[in-house]
């Protein structure tokens, strides 16, 4: 089918106003037929609330057929990935479940004439990204692909998160490009619900362990009072030097991540003199489910979101080795196999109430400081950018996007396209925190394509 619409109005280098028209819509089925099927999510998944992640790619020479080519690849790959051309819909007991239906992904064309793709201010997602990252209206996957003036091109995906993980989607856009290319396929997706199932017989009580302590059921959260509070987004390049500079500051045995979050947590202090403030980091379960590999494959969440809470004065006077030793304090604790085992049975107890990460809500710290600021930093740097090549080489930049309705800021550092040890950072949070950010003098600078 076609579909018209009215041009949205985007930004170019200059500040000049451009248009990136929709031109054409169509749904993309799996290549072969599926049989209709429910598929539970997994108690890991049923700790997402409902949100869409945004990822794009930009590409400075996509050949003529580059979306024939994309469309073609992706009605191929949604054989083994059929939950990504599926629906969410509720079961009987109000929770989201998986309708594994093929009825697809939405697939729109669009044009940016009057703009060369080095032109687009990525750096500002707010006036660029926005226009180039489809909003997902049904399905669980929508797909985006902007062409430019100068042949060059963005490919702009969203999903679902209560399906997957960006670690799943990542196996998703591995298998996509290699479709495209006509290179042999990776290995098939699991979604083997049994390595996530819960103890029988359950615990008699889930009080007062790690998962009580970092998950909440929403009845017990207080109502927000007032409107949410105002949020930017940027995207910044961070050089390796830079990024280097701050793991040594860091203490010995300090992940670059540590480090980041630590840094991270110190300019909230700066930003919100007056607050106490949670920072929480998003952490990867497979390895520590399943030290075999078992979970290698599995397609959907296995994310848990540990936090540490601290005033804004306590941490202005803390050294970054102080405050990154109490972020791999909390890290360490809630990333074991026995921790994600114990979650597991924490969403059981509580289902079918829907539960949520205390880590986004903000609390304070009993000892005078203000109404808490909540962030959590979610690692993106799994991000295959050198393997997201749809024919046309690897993409000159890629970023992913994420400005959710929630009231914590969300931060996400990946690696950057030109390689390196260079980092792109994805930033979703207040405009005080922002403009703390900016003032430092080398570190967070506008990317380029």
């Amino acid at each position: 089918m076609v579909q018209y619409h009215e041009p949205t109005a985007a930004k170019g280098q200059c500040g000049d106003e451009i248009e990136v028209t929709a031109t054409f819509t169509t749904t993309v089925a799996p290549a072969l037929p599926l049989q209709e099927h429910r598929m539970p999510l997994s108690n890991l998944d049923l700790i997402l609330p409902p949100i869409d992640v945004g990822v794009f790619f930009c590409y400075v020479a996509a050949d003529a057929a580059a979306v024939s080519t994309l469309k073609a690849a992706l009605a191929k790959v949604l054989v083994a990935y059929y939950p990504l051309a599926g629906e969410v819909v509720a079961n009987a007991a109000g929770e989201a479940e998986l309708l594994c239906s093929g009825r697809g992904v939405d697939f729109a064309e669009a044009a940016a004439d009057g703009l060369e793709l080095r032109e687009v201010r990525v750096g500002l997602p707010d006036e660029s990204v926005e226009k180039l990252v489809p909003r997902k209206k049904a399905g669980v996957m929508s797909v985006q692909v902007t062409k430019f003036r100068c042949g060059g091109a963005v490919v702009g995906c969203t999903f679902d998160h209560r399906i997957c993980d960006a670690y799943s989607f990542n196996m998703f856009l591995v298998a996509w490009a290699a479709a495209a290319r006509g290179a042999p396929a990776p290995p098939s997706p699991s979604f083997n619900r049994s390595l996530l199932a819960p103890s029988i017989p359950p615990p008699s009580c889930t009080a007062g362990t790690l998962a009580d302590r970092l998950f909440v059921p929403v009845s017990r959260v207080p109502p927000p009072t007032g409107a949410p509070p105002a949020a930017v987004n940027r995207i910044y390049h961070v050089a390796a030097a830079d990024v280097a500079a701050l793991q040594a500051s860091a203490g010995p045995g300090r992940t670059k991540l540590e480090s980041f979050t630590a840094h991270l947590w110190r300019l909230y202090a700066r930003a919100f003199t007056a607050h106490s403030c949670s920072m929480g980091v998003v952490v990867d379960g497979r390895g520590r489910v399943s030290p075999d590999g078992a979970m290698k494959p599995y397609f959907g969440n296995v994310l848990i979101i540990p936090y540490g809470v601290m005033g804004a004065s306590e941490l202005r006077g803390m050294a970054l080795a102080d405050v990154a030793e109490d972020v791999h304090r909390w890290v360490a604790e809630a990333a074991t196999g026995e921790h994600f085992g114990e979650l597991v049975d924490w969403v059981e107890a509580q289902r079918p109430e829907p539960t949520v990460a205390r880590a986004y809500l903000g609390v304070g710290d009993g000892e005078g400081e203000g109404a808490g600021v909540a962030c959590v930093v979610s690692s993106g740097m799994r991000l295959p950018v050198g393997e997201v090549d749809f024919g046309w080489g690897v993409p000159a930049f890629a970023s992913y996007h994420f400005p959710w309705p929630g009231g914590a800021g969300y931060v996400m550092p990946m690696p950057s396209a030109r390689g390196g040890g260079d980092w792109v950072v994805y930033v979703h949070a207040a405009p005080e925190l922002v403009e703390v950010m900016e003032e430092e003098p080398t570190m967070f600078r506008a990317p380029e394509i």
